[in-house]
């Protein structure tokens, strides 16, 4: 193999061919040289796609932490969706502050799925990046990310724990991987990476870093998943190669009031859970044959989400949504038959025998009788 040449090469012995990265020292596609004397220092290239609709207050912060960001070769393409703001003002002026950014508007709003699909369409870097325009980098992200891949081939994305922003001005921080199991840094199979997953997205997509030519060849977000389009893409990648995990916080994540909403609705709740049931289908149709025909792993995420289903109807009914509740049980037990002998089935079920009210009581009594 040529040493200067970096492609995926298929694996033979599998129907739908699973894909192995062949890199070289380092990434050769599109590389940044930088002379030090008379050294000479390759950075792999990180092509950013900022989507960004109604956020220009927030723009420029997330742009400037990309172009901060060293040891990589960073483009940023900002994607104006036809925002009513002041977008176009901010865009055009990064882009003609700095070279490396790129503004294009779009004429019409056309969605997140459709612009997210214009990103990758357009990228052509070793590595991609698709950062809302409400989030930021966190200084050493893409260097890290991209210093892992070039020491593991076989990794076709990373991420990394983030920090979430609050509306009320505090922060969590969400560690997706736990970091009592993992020092600085760990590779997991598909499979792995689905299990850790469970029925649910557990990648911040801030940090979401994957090779170019892997995420094209696997595609763009199907518009059919608004709501699970993330994590039915991590699935589908990690179906075609490994997952890196770095415990370290490589960007904020905002959370807005519009993604806090305490009220508990059927027309909000079911199609998250629905849209995850097809994801899990789909993951099973088109994975490759170690994943799709991994039993024990289709039981297991049917089960992850019957569960969290039963919760979803329990926490429902504890907000007075009876008929909320009874759909949203009605598929937990189609997704996860056996759910129904499990004790958050059971309480449920009792919740429902005395009804909304009289449980309230119930609950309200218990709680301060052992305060």
């Amino acid at each position: 193999m040529d040493e200067n040449k970096a492609c995926w090469e298929k694996m033979p012995g599998d129907s739908l061919q699973r894909w192995r990265w062949q890199a070289a020292a380092a990434p050769q596609a599109h590389v940044a040289e930088a002379a030090v004397g008379s050294a000479q220092t390759r950075f792999a290239r990180v092509d950013v796609v900022v989507p960004c609709y109604n956020y220009a207050h927030l723009l420029r912060e997330c742009v400037e932490s990309v172009l901060s960001q060293v040891g990589v070769d960073v483009r940023v393409l900002i994607l104006d969706d036809a925002s009513p703001d002041d977008t176009h003002a901010v865009g055009t002026d990064l882009s003609y502050r700095d070279k490396r950014v790129i503004y294009r508007r779009h004429k019409v709003n056309l969605g997140h799925i459709a612009t997210y699909n214009e990103g990758i369409d357009w990228a052509e870097g070793d590595l991609f990046l698709l950062l809302s325009a409400d989030d930021y980098l966190l200084p050493g992200a893409l260097g890290r990310s991209a210093q892992l891949m070039l020491d593991q081939p076989n990794v076709g994305f990373t991420f990394g724990n983030a920090i979430i922003a609050k509306p009320d001005g505090t922060t969590q921080r969400f560690d997706p991987a736990g970091t009592s199991s993992v020092k600085d840094f760990r590779v997991y199979s598909g499979a792995e990476f689905i299990r850790l997953s469970g029925a649910t997205n557990i990648v911040p997509t801030p940090t979401a870093v994957t090779r170019t030519e892997l995420q094209k060849y696997v595609g763009g977000y199907r518009r059919e998943l608004p709501h699970a389009g993330d994590m039915e893409m991590w699935f589908r990648l990690a179906s075609h190669a490994n997952v890196g995990f770095i415990n370290r916080d490589h960007a904020v994540y905002r959370r807005h009031e519009t993604n806090m909403s305490l009220k508990y609705c059927v027309d909000d709740i079911l199609p998250d859970l629905r849209q995850r049931k097809k994801a899990i289908e789909l993951l099973f149709q088109h994975a490759t044959s170690g994943i799709r025909d991994d039993e024990t792993l289709r039981r297991f995420l049917a089960k992850e989400l019957g569960r969290e289903a039963i919760g979803q109807a329990s926490a429902a009914f504890n907000k007075f949504d009876i008929a909320a509740a009874a759909v949203i049980q009605r598929f937990a037990s189609e997704v996860y038959p056996e759910g129904r002998n499990s004790l958050p089935w059971i309480k449920l079920a009792l919740k429902q025998a005395v009804g909304p009210r009289w449980w309230n009581v119930l609950n309200s009594t218990y709680r301060r009788s052992v305060e």
